[in-house]
């Protein structure tokens, strides 16, 4: 077994902080580990009664999966091991199917006093970089709303979903908390005093299941770069 006292410190801590944060954050079983999926909330300045949502994946295996799911590509890009094949052509095949708008509306609903907010899903330009648009066309001018995200939760349960909106309002959809009230608009101050307190709308919370998620990824990057050097360094000629 190699001495650690080869790898940098730092590569050390981080592997230590890393494990320290798995055994806090994530649950025995399968999970999905990676960068989180998105989704932006917003309200539209020149139509008060519609609201947006903005989903993005977390991964571009995430877009294959769910398109095997969905029936628009073959069984055999997810291989045996469980690895995704991931194809730039399936990002396209997803973002210009029916399905795939269905599932978006089914797995994402909002509503506003009570009533069913109508979707629409406005065709991707760019799924992998860009996400996708969904407007909610509701009944009058939204002040609040209650939004619903099971984006992926039928792949898996670990799945979640990291979300903003306005005033820094911010939220981790994910078992157990699947729907959220937003305050996009001017709504009664009972109303207002009723929604938590998200905090400032710049930086993270280090706390809950956000602060976790997002320092993992951070981690796993740090010890690809970190691993890439030593690589290069060995192979380099003495």
């Amino acid at each position: 077994m190699p001495s650690t006292a080869r790898w940098p410190r730092r590569v050390v801590i981080a592997v230590a902080f890393t494990v320290t944060l798995l055994a806090m954050a994530v649950p025995a079983g399968a999970h999905p580990y990676g960068y989180p999926q998105t989704v932006a909330v917003a309200a539209d300045a020149t139509r008060p009664e519609v609201v947006r949502l903005t989903w993005k994946a977390g991964g571009v295996d995430e877009l294959t999966l769910l398109g095997v799911k969905l029936g628009l590509l073959p069984q055999d890009r997810v291989l045996l091991d469980g690895a995704i094949s991931f194809q730039p052509s399936d990002s396209t095949v997803l973002a210009s199917s029916a399905p795939f708008a269905s599932y978006l509306l089914a797995q994402m609903t909002v509503s506003s006093d009570g009533h069913a907010c109508a979707g629409t899903v406005h065709p991707p330009r760019d799924l992998v970089r860009s996400g996708v648009d969904v407007d909610y066309a509701c009944v009058g001018s939204v002040g609040a709303a209650r939004i619903e995200v099971r984006m992926l939760s039928d792949l898996d349960q670990a799945y979640q979903t990291v979300a903003t909106g306005p005033r820094g309002q911010r939220q981790v959809y994910g078992p157990g908390r699947y729907a959220h009230d937003w305050v996009l608009g001017d709504v009664p101050a009972a109303s207002e005093a009723s929604v938590p307190d998200h905090g400032p709308a710049t930086g993270w919370k280090v706390a809950g299941s956000v602060g976790p998620l997002l320092l993992v990824a951070a981690v796993v990057v740090l010890l690809r770069r970190q691993v890439r050097r030593r690589r290069v360094a060995l192979a380099r000629p003495s």
